[in-house]
């Protein structure tokens, strides 16, 4: 089991190394800080465990800090200590949450077995959470803000939540999420924005591609009340709404080349102009950009600009789809069907050996978002109690595509393939195509545009 943490905020600084190298050599983890925000900044930052807290700190009352730890992280355990402590205040942090009391000065002793009388119950905790997590790469606080699960075993999603995680320590860089659809790039976003200090504030989504140009500037800047028909009342823009949180651009290759020129001029200088008013509102905010185009090749063909995807792309963060990396599908189908099996109330079934190894052949066009289809249309139709192959239809043909080593494709040509032989499979019907395929039906229209992909039915003799 990894070592329990624990942290000290006490304004005493000999005090806290003293206690640090105590719970060191008991075999904790212990952190230190010398002021109340410092300690709330650690606790931010580091899953503790366990608190020891000092009464009185630097400007604020400790019982305050108390309260606010346990309204934040209510299953963290405080012990509060203090060298002025009388009845009323001991009865007061009991009340407020803290697990003991322990009056300046006292012997290390007597803090080993305040916490022994802990440990037992800390120990429990952190298996009951390991459990919690233990399909999940990140904390289950953090799975509850962001209302999704990252799911995974493999190098490469690691690397890819750890960038994740590292930029979400610097709440001003634009991020840029490259990655199939259904790879998990909203998901990734709201990890950053939710991990940052922006995280009590709003995480704004727009899709890039389905605003009408006739609103587009209005829904972006905002607009003044009267400034054109059916303009009854002010009205802020996504710029304005995000305000010291985090905007979030979905296919952004897909921005009309007239509004990236005044999205450029927002992010550089940080104000807006509402539609109808002459006044420079400001606004802080975080872009995070999210696309499964080639953008750079847009660049080249002068349909993005590259001044603005320089702005947006500060840090990078490119998301495998799920073929290159087949070590996340067994716990992703495992995740899945545990999770459905439950949404439905029905017993949860085995596993046959052979059905990983298969899933791991086939090329999934729709990427994780097309795994999690195949395991609710799975569970729900599965009569046996294990989940077999035939539970699992794959399109050969994708299969083959994907693995073809001849290297006369591109993944642009493969995935046009896709597109034109479901669609011919489902007699054309567009709903249907975007089930099989694993994306949105918005998305497979998209997709359609972009190549050039005319429906034709079946009497078409062309």
């Amino acid at each position: 089991m990894d070592k329990l943490k624990v942290l000290i905020i006490d304004d005493e600084r000999p005090f806290t190394e003293e206690l640090a190298e105590f719970f060191r050599n008991s075999g904790f983890e212990p952190y230190q800080a010398i002021t109340g925000e410092e300690g709330l900044t650690a606790l931010e930052q580091k899953d503790i465990d366990l608190l020891i807290l000092d009464v009185r700190l630097p400007g604020v009352n400790g019982l305050d800090i108390l309260k606010e730890v346990k309204e934040k992280y209510p299953n963290l355990e405080v012990i509060i200590v203090s060298a002025h402590g009388d009845m009323d205040t001991v009865i007061k942090a009991m009340r407020l949450g803290a697990i003991d009391y322990l009056r300046k000065p006292f012997r290390l002793v007597d803090i080993q077995i305040a916490v022994e009388r802990t440990r037992k119950f800390l120990q429990l905790q952190h298996r009951i959470k390991q459990m919690e997590e233990k399909n999940s790469l990140i904390s289950k606080s953090l799975e509850e803000r962001i209302d999704r699960h990252w799911i995974g075993a493999s190098s490469q999603i690691r690397e890819v939540l750890d960038l994740a995680m590292t930029v979400s320590r610097f709440p001003d860089t634009n991020v840029l999420i490259t990655g199939e659809s259904g790879t998990g790039k909203e998901n990734i976003a709201r990890i950053i924005h939710f991990a940052s200090s922006r995280k009590d504030h709003l995480l704004c989504t727009v899709n890039s591609s389905s605003i009408t140009d006739s609103l587009m500037e209005s829904e972006f800047f905002g607009h003044k009340k009267g400034s054109f028909t059916g303009a009854v009342t002010d009205k802020k823009g996504f710029f304005e709404v995000c305000d010291h949180g985090t905007l979030f651009f979905d296919e952004i290759a897909d921005m009309p080349l007239n509004l990236q020129a005044k999205v450029l001029r927002a992010i550089e200088e940080k104000k807006i102009t509402r539609v109808g008013d002459t006044e420079q509102i400001a606004t802080d905010f975080r872009i995070i950009s999210a696309t499964n185009h080639d953008i750079d090749r847009l660049v080249a063909e002068k349909k993005f600009r590259l001044d603005l995807l320089h702005r947006l792309n500060t840090l990078h963060i490119h998301i495998p789809p799920l073929r290159e990396r087949p070590d996340d599908i067994d716990p992703l189908l495992h995740y899945f069907v545990e999770d459905f099996s439950k949404k439905i109330n029905k017993q949860l079934p085995g596993m046959d050996r052979e059905v990983v190894p298969a899933l791991k052949q086939y090329g999934f066009p729709g990427n994780v978002r097309e795994l999690k289809n195949m395991a609710e249309r799975a569970v729900i139709l599965s009569k046996g109690e294990s989940l077999t192959v035939h539970d699992f239809p794959v399109k050969a043909a994708f299969s083959i595509a994907i693995t073809d080593e001849s290297g006369k494709q591109t993944l642009t040509e493969i995935e046009m393939e896709m597109i034109r032989l479901v669609l011919q499979r489902c007699d054309y019907n567009q709903k249907a195509a975007a089930v099989q395929l694993g994306i949105t039906r918005d998305a497979l229209i998209r997709k359609m545009k972009k190549y050039g992909i005319i429906i034709k039915r079946k009497e078409d003799p062309s």
